[in-house]
């Protein structure tokens, strides 16, 4: 293929990667040097499962080729390269790579290119330029497929030498989603949290949307930027370029979603979203924190000696700061990830579950001893150093052992509960009057005179000595029910009077 060529010259090496972490099977992935293994473990997920081995040099040549067979738009000057040598090169910098459906040629899927924003930063500053010719070629390439593809699309064939007629729907061609923000924040010195960030976004979500939409029967409206010049000098030459051309197809916007691309450019955040650590999976700082440190005239060794006295030097991004950005960035873009539900974070301070409160070592509490319809009953409870029930423990001794084994891990079940924060009451509630097992007169115990149950008398006796509130008791038949004739006749019809039952006596044998 033609895009071999584009990689001569570049350092490769290659790397034994299993599909799955649970396999065995390695599979050999030739990447250039500089890439990461996650990245190479990305390219993996974006190739077909069976094959030999992987070279991204291989790879990237099916899509490019697919775009360099198009025809040129129409608008294109003459002498214009083609594109894949530059898809190629962005693609090695990971500046710019198809989404999946693009890389997998997927005829269902919206193709697309998705653009690591942190690419774009030289010594400090925002390449715009390079990054509007990069959108610019992402767009007419893009443009030019869909121009290639429509025909077999629709099935509008041309007959013999007739050109195919021209279609010009107001569906978008495809998508251009930007990522890893944060890192592109942190590279020109700004903080995700921050006005200056906010509006840096909001302008390079613009001109992403003015590029996009330029010479098309809607276009995006120019925009003034006082904060960045260089972005607004940008938009303005763009707009100007192709005020005339209002014939090409619109294509979307927006902030990338987690997925395999990102990890292939190696984002360390992917969307718009913050950068959630300060160092790496293998513990090593991140590029962004560094620059973020590099900007505040601290080295490693410095924030280290920081971090040690208790002084924390960077401070991560949350989901407050996260909510505002993608409000911020929303009305220029037509596609944007979920926004996290911000008041997750709130619950978890407010619930006082999940935490274990520890029993004292000195116990206070009380033992019972009942009987409940016959079935003798050991209560034992344990309390905390206010007085509140802490334990439970029910102990039948003449049940049988599944019974008993059932008692106990029961009992167990609702002293982790009253440990960690369930109120009793919503136990009381529960299981009083509940019907499990023995029921009848309870002897040995004031509180009740009648239980429907073990656990009934149990709870009720709790919510006495404990909520101080006293429930009566249910009456004796609430729960019997009249034993109803079998469904079918398994033995000798009972409402049928014989003679021999009609004139049964006693006699007396000697």
């Amino acid at each position: 293929m033609k895009a071999h060529l584009h990689w001569n010259g570049v350092h490769m090496r290659t790397l034994q990667i299993s599909i799955d972490s649970d396999s065995s099977n390695l599979r050999s992935v030739t990447v250039p040097s500089v890439w990461s293994d996650d990245a190479a473990q990305a390219l993996i997920q974006l190739t077909p499962a069976e094959g030999g081995p992987i070279r991204l040099a291989s790879e990237a040549a099916r899509w490019v080729d697919l775009i360099d067979s198009t025809p040129l738009l129409p608008h294109t000057p003459q002498g214009t390269p083609p594109a894949g040598r530059s898809l190629s090169y962005l693609l090695l910098m990971q500046q710019m790579a198809p989404n999946a459906a693009l890389w997998r040629n997927d005829p269902d899927g919206q193709p697309g290119f998705i653009v690591r924003l942190s690419g774009f930063v030289q010594d400090g500053l925002f390449a715009t330029e390079h990054f509007a010719a990069c959108l610019k070629l992402a767009c007419d390439s893009l443009r030019r497929l869909d121009a290639a593809q429509r025909p077999y699309r629709s099935g509008e064939l041309p007959l013999f030498d007739d050109p195919a007629p021209a279609h010009h729907d107001d569906g978008p061609v495809g998508l251009i989603l930007l990522s890893d923000l944060d890192a592109c924040l942190a590279a020109l010195g700004m903080e995700y949290d921050s006005t200056e960030g906010r509006d840096f976004a909001k302008a390079i979500s613009h001109l992403t949307q003015l590029i996009a939409r330029a010479g098309t029967a809607k276009p995006a409206k120019a925009f003034h930027c006082p904060h960045h010049p260089e972005i607004e000098k940008t938009a303005i030459a763009i707009t100007s370029a192709l005020q005339s051309v209002t014939t090409l197809s619109p294509i979307e916007t927006g902030f990338s979603s987690p997925g395999m691309v990102d990890a292939l450019l190696d984002v360390e955040a992917c969307g718009l979203g913050p950068i959630f650590s300060l160092v790496t999976q293998h513990g090593t700082l991140r590029a962004s924190t560094l620059n973020r440190l590099a900007h505040k005239g601290l080295s490693p060794e410095a924030a280290l000696a920081l971090t040690l006295e208790g002084q924390s030097p960077l401070h991560p991004a949350g989901a407050e700061a996260h909510a505002q950005m993608h409000e911020a960035v929303m009305p220029f873009c037509d596609y944007l990830p979920a926004l996290p539900e911000p008041e997750i974070d709130d619950l978890k301070d407010k619930l006082g579950r999940g935490v274990r409160r520890p029993l004292p070592m000195r116990q206070g509490g009380f033992s019972q001893r009942t009987s409940i319809g016959g079935h003798r009953l050991f209560m034992r409870t344990s309390e905390f150093e206010d007085g509140s029930l802490a334990a439970l423990s029910l102990a039948p001794p003449r049940e049988s052992p599944m019974a008993r084994g059932l008692m106990e891990c029961f009992s167990q079940a609702v002293s982790i509960g009253l440990q960690c924060g369930v109120p009793l009451e919503m136990f009381v509630e529960q299981f009083a009057y509940s019907h499990f097992g023995a029921c009848g007169t309870v002897e040995g115990d004031d509180v009740a005179r009648y239980a429907t149950s073990m656990l009934d008398y149990a709870f009720r006796a709790l919510s006495d000595a404990y909520l101080g509130h006293h429930m009566p008791d249910a009456p004796a038949d609430s729960n019997d029910k009249q034993q109803e004739p079998p469904m079918l006749p398994f033995g000798p019809d009972e409402h049928k009077t014989s003679s021999r039952t009609k004139n049964q006596r006693l006699r007396l044998v000697s």
